[in-house]
């Protein structure tokens, strides 16, 4: 039987359960805190939850980061519209229109409804803004944009047709705070000479650039002194290329100069550039670097060439190279390796200075007309530790296979690379680390495997990953590879420390 002091205990009990099941601790946390909460959530969801109460309501509205990409679907514009984006922008209050910290969306839209849309972000003094819209026609680009106080970083897509930049004069003194700019599918057939637009007196505390799609640009100049990375994507008509910064770091340029013009150029000035990525552009007629590039650490040149005026393209080539020389790393394209081995290539009688290279990657079909090449780039990077080739096979390749009976040294490949140790000796004395895709056995890719086992003197491990797919016979191939790689082993130099690894590549 339980006595009074048992069941006061009991009911104090039950009754402390019960309050702590009726307390809305959450809603006991501060706003900023609540605000935390709901940014987790995808947009929908914290939409729901400002039904609960008032408070709710206002925390909703109050939101610094809206994100309406996670309810947005382009496929279904009819569950999505901007007229929603609109009402919840219109329902914050004043007292919170200078907290609007970011605002992302992707509907499809009118013009008028666009530049409605973005008039209301900029009255709430939004500064991270993120578009993309669908439009039945190309549009202007929105003047609001151009006016705002606050804005500091700006993505506008257009993923379908496109629109059109203001003139230059009218961007001068607007995007004074903007850091950050990413445009994509921008109309310039008007405007096809962007000269004087990307400068200091537009974009003074500009530090990213991104432009994608630019139809009809033949010429850009690109000069913000705080500018530190500037990315170019798919200006398939440009023709001339200027950019200067000393602040720059990062610059890639991708499928650009399609269109063949004997007045192609390039000029670079930027004397802190760490990365340059060059990959899928044609050959310009001239390149110019106005300053060396000693703080060069990554280089990555994948290029193509016109018909027209080969030897500028040759000498045009040779000197971007040239201008990389100060790199830690570089990969070179298969074409340029091909352009490089060209009759009237110049690396056959001038060597390339990369003196501070420590990384090599290659493409190149090694076949007997880039032999020559190779041995030029080798003796062109006399501190080189890391070689990594990877051989591109396709019809046109000449890829004999290797005879196994050859172990008399009677090869001609073997005999030419013999013919290079002797002025290969400094890249011999510092390589460490080889790795060969795409090995098949055949004469070129054994000849140069077997040369650098023999007189790799620092060489330390050497990785041949062979393509699956381009074996007839993988287990007698696999044999002779063997073979072959066991007989330059026990001729290396450095017997201890040296690995070999075989595998193969089945993607």
């Amino acid at each position: 039987m339980e006595t009074r002091s048992v069941k006061r205990k009991k009911k104090k009990k039950e009754e402390e359960a019960n309050w702590f099941i009726k307390v809305d601790r959450i809603s006991n946390l501060p706003d900023s805190l609540i605000h935390q909460i709901l940014l987790l959530l995808p947009l929908e969801s914290a939409a729901q939850a400002s039904l609960l109460s008032k408070r709710w309501r206002s925390l909703f509205l109050s939101l610094p980061d809206l994100d309406f990409t996670s309810i947005n679907d382009l496929k279904n514009p009819k569950s999505f519209s901007s007229n929603s984006i609109y009402k919840v922008l219109s329902l914050r209050s004043h007292r919170d229109s200078n907290n609007l910290r970011s605002l992302r969306f992707r509907v499809p839209v009118t013009f008028t409804s666009l530049n409605s849309l973005i008039r209301l972000a900029v009255t709430h003094q939004v500064q991270d803004l993120d578009i993309e819209v669908t439009t039945k026609d190309y549009f202007n680009f929105p003047r609001w944009i151009v006016t705002s106080q606050n804005l500091r970083a700006l993505t506008l897509k257009s993923a379908n047709l496109g629109f059109r930049l203001p003139p230059s004069s009218s961007a001068r003194g607007g995007f004074q705070k903007l850091t950050s700019l990413s445009l994509s599918r921008v109309i310039l057939h008007n405007q096809p000479c962007l000269s004087d637009f990307f400068t200091d007196p537009s974009f003074p505390l500009l530090e990213k650039l991104t432009l994608e799609c630019c139809f009809g640009l033949k010429e850009l100049k690109v000069s913000c002194r705080l500018l530190q990375e500037f990315s170019l994507k798919n200006s398939l008509q440009l023709e001339g290329l200027e950019v200067s910064g000393n602040k720059l770091q990062k610059l890639k340029v991708e499928s650009c100069f399609y269109s063949y013009s004997e007045k192609s150029f390039v000029k670079i000035n930027t004397p802190n550039l760490k990365t340059f990525l060059w990959n899928s552009n044609a050959v310009t007629t001239s390149v110019h670097f106005l300053d060396k590039l000693v703080c060069l650490r990554k280089a990555f040149v994948k290029v193509f060439w016109h018909h027209q005026d080969l030897n500028s393209q040759i000498q045009s080539l040779f000197t971007l190279l040239s201008g990389l020389c100060h790199s830690y790393k570089l990969q070179l394209g298969n074409q340029s390796v091909e352009i490089l081995s060209s009759k009237k290539g110049l690396l056959k009688n001038h060597l390339l200075p990369f003196h501070n290279m420590r990384f090599l990657e290659l493409q190149t079909r090694l076949n007997r007309h880039n032999v020559q090449t190779l041995s030029c780039l080798f003796k062109s990077c006399p501190m080189l530790n890391i070689l990594t080739v990877k051989i591109i096979d396709d019809q046109t390749s000449e890829r004999r296979q290797w005879n196994k009976d050859l172990w008399d040294m009677s090869n001609s490949e073997i005999q030419y690379w013999e013919s290079q140790a002797y002025e290969l000796e400094s890249f011999l004395n510092h390589l460490e680390f080889v790795e060969i895709h795409g090995f098949v056995e055949c004469e070129n890719e054994m000849s140069l495997a077997i040369f650098l086992l023999r007189h790799g003197k620092a060489l330390i491990k050497m990785t041949l990953r062979s393509s699956f797919l381009c074996r007839d016979s993988p287990q007698t191939n696999d044999k002779v590879t063997a073979n072959g790689i066991l007989h330059g082993f026990f001729q290396s130099q450095n017997l201890i420390s040296l690995k070999v690894s075989l595998f193969q590549d089945l993607g």
